[in-house]
């Protein structure tokens, strides 16, 4: 199959440059790389004009096409008439060679497929289960694997507010499990949303249904947005063969303030989405958890390195959680 890869970037040319590199060692290799750039000054041009990278498609966007939702349309718009799949990934991921071969052979394997996310590995560890064993309090337990839930999820456990659904299908009252949940076996799970950053699209998909432009910016939970969007008509795909390294890089990311309230408001936004009409129930169980998460976030400013990030996001979480009371998003189903 003839597959494009869009990476959307943002002041992150030493990122970039190193996920290119690990591209060229692909087993197969993208018959188009686009790279569509937001950034404010030319240094990710600079960097890219002194590699050489077979296929590669390089546009610099300004205002009107700034942000990650705007940048993937603007990519989709560039990708040649004959691609059939198209990828996407997150400027700081270095993938393992054989991703992409993994990734597009997932079509093949389910050709009902609409679209496949990839698997990050360097996020969660994973132990096997001793013949006998049982998981603790705080683990979590997938086909003879376990992992830590963290702290935040024990506290949930025991409110009787942890998702009763399998990874990356979205209860009633939203605040599923993620990817990280799926254990490394590579295995294909049939789900509802994954990660924008490490995911593969039909074109058919892409070419019926945009990213929304709700999510300015940074845009976070976009990728849930568009992904519940797409599952009411394709079916999507988890392959955790398909593996690839995330490094969260600091740079091109909005203040604190702005990604706590982005939790909140972004995380009703796409709630909605999936479930337009809760029960009462859900609502409750929604609101305490939002509640929840930013006093356990406020309560890091206690033991944090960084308490300044840790009191700026909290107050975040809590004013889009104000804000929700007076003016909520316009949600487009």
């Amino acid at each position: 199959m003839k597959f494009s890869l869009i990476v959307c970037t943002y002041m992150r040319p030493k990122a970039l440059t190193d996920l290119l590199e690990s591209v060229k060692l692909q087993t197969l290799y993208p018959n188009q790389i686009v790279i569509v750039d937001g950034s404010r000054n030319d240094l990710t041009k600079e960097a890219l004009s002194k590699k050489s990278y077979q296929n590669l498609e390089y546009y610099k966007v300004d205002d009107e096409d700034r942000g990650l939702t705007r940048q993937r349309n603007f990519g989709i718009g560039k990708l040649s008439e004959n691609i059939e799949v198209v990828c996407f990934l997150d400027d700081d991921i270095i993938l393992t060679e054989t991703y992409f071969e993994n990734l597009i052979a997932t079509y093949s394997q389910y050709p009902n497929a609409g679209g496949v996310g990839g698997y990050i590995t360097n996020e969660v560890n994973w132990r096997k289960l001793n013949e006998g064993e049982i998981p603790s309090y705080g683990e979590y337990e997938a086909e003879g694997w376990v992992r830590s839930i963290g702290s935040r999820n024990v506290i949930r456990k025991k409110l009787g507010l942890l998702s009763d659904k399998p990874p990356c299908i979205m209860p009633e009252f939203s605040n599923g499990f993620s990817i990280g949940f799926f254990p490394p076996i590579d295995k294909v799970y049939k789900v509802e949303h994954f990660m924008g950053g490490v995911s593969s699209f039909r074109k058919q998909v892409v070419d019926e249904i945009k990213f929304s432009t709700y999510f300015e910016g940074y845009g976070l939970y976009e990728d849930s947005d568009f992904c519940l969007r797409v599952s009411k008509k394709y079916d999507l795909y988890v392959n955790t063969g398909a593996k690839l390294a995330h490094f969260h890089e600091p740079s091109g990311r909005p203040n604190q303030f702005s990604y706590g309230k982005m939790v909140t408001r972004n995380g009703w936004y796409v709630w909605k989405v999936r479930h337009p009409k809760p029960s009462f129930k859900a609502k409750i169980k929604w609101n305490v958890i939002a509640v929840l998460l930013a006093i356990i976030r406020f309560t890091n400013v206690l033991r944090a390195s960084d308490k300044k990030a840790a009191f700026t996001e909290s107050t975040g979480r809590f004013y889009g959680l104000l804000t929700l009371i007076f003016n909520k998003p316009k949600v487009q189903y």
